[in-house]
């Protein structure tokens, strides 16, 4: 049985739990080379011990804090070195910050927010696009959430930073619609995930959907038959979201 990701170079932040987990899993199911970057040596270890006990091919542990940037850059030359292409970034790492009226928040919490949710996943870009133009299907998907819309009461540096988010990705593509490279957007919806339960201490995860629900559509994005870009993929309402300018 065909995969649809068979031989293709996938790489994953936030790759040892939550939906990067469970992501970098579903890539290797479905035949890519995982390249998982995380804070945690241990936690990437673990994951590599489940793709080998799947049946997948290793991983590639890539044990960094997105907030280094310089390491970011580095990334870019030591991959074009070993691969020479990026078929798939999945920009997925990310922090809540503290839920707090927005005249509450401390400057270094706001700082360390829009350095991983924002400046982290365009550094990438600025060092990975080549990678992903070598590609003959270069696939860049970002996690977002409904946040970025909704504004809510004292959630602002996070609703802040997925609307960067959504702006960043959303001018990626433009930048590359002429290219072989596709850019996505994801809103996960409700997720039992570590940082839903932070942000809703009370919910019973029991009734949320998770990660690996959302995991085989994240490799259809992924995918080199995906032909859309510029959009946002809705998971609550199995949805594929354009952006229309104000009147």
């Amino acid at each position: 049985m065909a995969k649809p990701l068979q031989d293709r170079i996938a790489l994953v932040t936030g790759a040892s739990r939550g939906i990067g987990r469970a992501a970098a899993l579903a890539f290797a199911r479905a035949g890519a080379h995982v390249i998982a970057l995380a804070r945690t040596q241990g936690a990437l270890e673990e994951l590599d011990d489940e793709i080998r006990a799947r049946g997948g091919d290793p991983a590639t542990l890539v044990p960094l804090d997105l907030k280094d940037m310089a390491a970011l850059d580095r990334l870019g030359a030591a991959l074009h070195e070993r691969w020479g292409k990026l078929d798939v970034l999945f920009g997925n790492a990310g922090i809540l910050g503290d839920l707090t009226p927005l005249g509450h928040v401390d400057p270094k919490t706001w700082d360390t927010l829009m350095a991983v949710n924002v400046t982290a996943n365009w550094r990438l870009i600025r060092s990975l696009d080549p990678l992903l133009r070598a590609s003959d299907a270069g696939r860049a998907i970002f996690v977002s959430s409904g946040a970025a819309h909704k504004c809510t009461a004292y959630w602002g540096p996070y609703s802040v930073s997925k609307a960067a988010l959504e702006a960043l990705a959303r001018t990626y593509a433009a930048e590359t619609v002429e290219t072989p490279v596709r850019v996505m957007l994801v809103n996960p919806g409700p997720l039992r995930t570590r940082m839903r339960a932070s942000a809703m201490p009370g919910e019973d995860p029991e009734t949320l959907r998770t990660p690996d629900d959302l995991a085989p559509h994240i490799v259809r994005l992924a995918s080199p038959e995906w032909s859309e870009t510029g959009k946002l993929y809705d998971f609550p309402t199995d949805r594929v979201l354009g952006y229309q300018p104000p009147a």
